[in-house]
This record gives structure tokens, sequence and C-alpha cells, in this order.
């Protein structure tokens, strides 16, 4: 497993799993400012820019990180986050080793299968993933993403790195995942983040994670779109995990 890391070892372990399309650096500015107090682990995701394996499945990449979490660190971490198809990740890892870690950071996550979605995905990507390689077609994409500008070298680096196949594999296993029974078994402290402006399906998803996994906490972000919490706000981000992770009240 390919990863970049921040602070120094022997320090408590964080781990930030990034969303579909982007890598490592979607939680850069969190990792610098964690590393004072923790020992921050990047991993990049199965199929990514900068990975060496094809993405498989949601439950594959989670097994793999339960198993470097294993060589590395004993077994179990002190917190986990994730973003989208990084949040559905730590859903699953969740679901398949109840002690993984202490606290979970899920930010909008879908748990609400579309098949509509994932039918159209193979037939979108077939017409326009050639697109993907111009600048103002990438800068189009960016835009609709509202992530920060300074990240579009970044973001169009790591796309043009994509091939056709994965990225139709993980958007449409993304699409299609379901939060398993066994997430409710969890030790881990669950925190949940959308923002105010989701989708109502990406809305629906947060509270159906935190109806099912108990004692968790919601935290629904007033005006802000998808991955904006973590991507776009990266101090705010950090405090907020902090506060967490102090067992402060957030």
């Amino acid at each position: 497993m390919e990863y970049r890391e921040y602070g120094r070892a022997g320090k408590e372990v964080i781990l930030l799993l990034h969303g579909g399309g982007l890598s490592w650096w979607n939680y850069v500015d969190a990792a610098r400012r964690l590393s004072v107090d923790y020992h921050v682990v990047l991993p990049i995701l199965d199929g990514h820019a900068g990975s060496s394996t094809d993405f498989t499945s949601i439950e594959e990449n989670a097994s793999k990180l339960i198993a470097f979490i294993d060589e590395r660190f004993g077994g179990s971490v002190l917190c986990i986050g994730g973003l989208s198809l990084g949040g559905q990740v730590l859903l699953e890892m969740l679901a398949q080793r109840r002690n993984i870690c202490r606290f979970a950071l899920i930010e909008s996550a879908l748990v609400i299968p579309s098949r509509f979605t994932h039918a159209m995905i193979r037939p979108a990507f077939g017409s326009c993933h050639g697109l993907i390689r111009r600048r103002w077609f990438a800068r189009l994409q960016f835009r609709s993403l509202r992530i920060r500008p300074e990240l579009f070298e970044d973001y169009y680096r790591d796309t043009c790195g994509i091939s056709k196949e994965n990225m139709i594999a993980f958007l449409q296993a993304n699409a299609l995942y379901t939060l398993k029974a066994s997430a409710a078994n969890g030790c881990a402290r669950a925190f949940v983040f959308v923002g105010g402006k989701e989708t109502p399906a990406m809305l629906k998803s947060a509270i159906h994670i935190h109806r099912a996994l108990p004692g968790s906490r919601l935290h629904i972000l007033p005006g802000m779109y998808h991955g904006e919490f973590s991507l776009n706000h990266a101090e705010d981000y950090v405090n907020t995990t902090l506060k967490i992770l102090s067992d402060s009240p957030c």
C-alpha cells in the first residue's frame, strides 16, 4: 500500500482516507497541522494515482487497510477519518474489525444505493473520459467540485493518472455501497459530518449512518457542499478533530 506520513513515529496514529478521484493531498493541510501532536498517515486508495493496484471493491480496500494497520500499528489506531469513498471504506473497516480505531470521522459517505447512477457511469465515462486530460475540461470539473483553487494542479495531475476502468470501478462501487449491519458493533466513537447543501441522498445517508451507529454524533455543516469540510476548511477540520480526540464537547 502506498501512503504519505507526517509527524514522528511513536505518537498516536491518525489515518485519513481521501475521496474518490482525489489522493493523499485531500488531507495534506490537515495532516501538517495534526502532525504536531500525532503521527498522521495518508493512504492512497487502490485504483488512484500513486497506487500500484487496480480498484476492486470498497470491501477489499478496507481489508488491505486493516492488514496495513495490523502490520504497522499493532492492530488498531487512535482515529480514522474518511471523505466520500474514503468514508465508505472507513465504514467498511468498522464493519470488518470492531476495534480498528477509537474514533471514526465519517464525512459525506453515501450509503443509499442508486442503481440508476451505477448504470449511467460506464456510458458517461465512455463518451467523455478522453476529455479528462484537457486542462479546460479538467477546470470545469474541478470548479463543479468546489475545491479550493490552489489544489487544481494536484487534482489535474492525479485525475490524468487514473485509468478509465479504475475510474468507472470506484464510481460504480461508490454508487452501490450499503452500510453493513456489523458496523453497529464497532467500538469507535463515530462522528458523522455532512454539508448542509449536499444532495438529499447524501443528507439521508448521514442520518442513516448516525442512526445505525450507536452513540454516534451527527454534524450538518451549514452552507457546505460535498467534501468542503476537509478540503476547503482544514483549520476547522483540525480544530474539530482535536476537540474530539481530547474528549471535549464539539
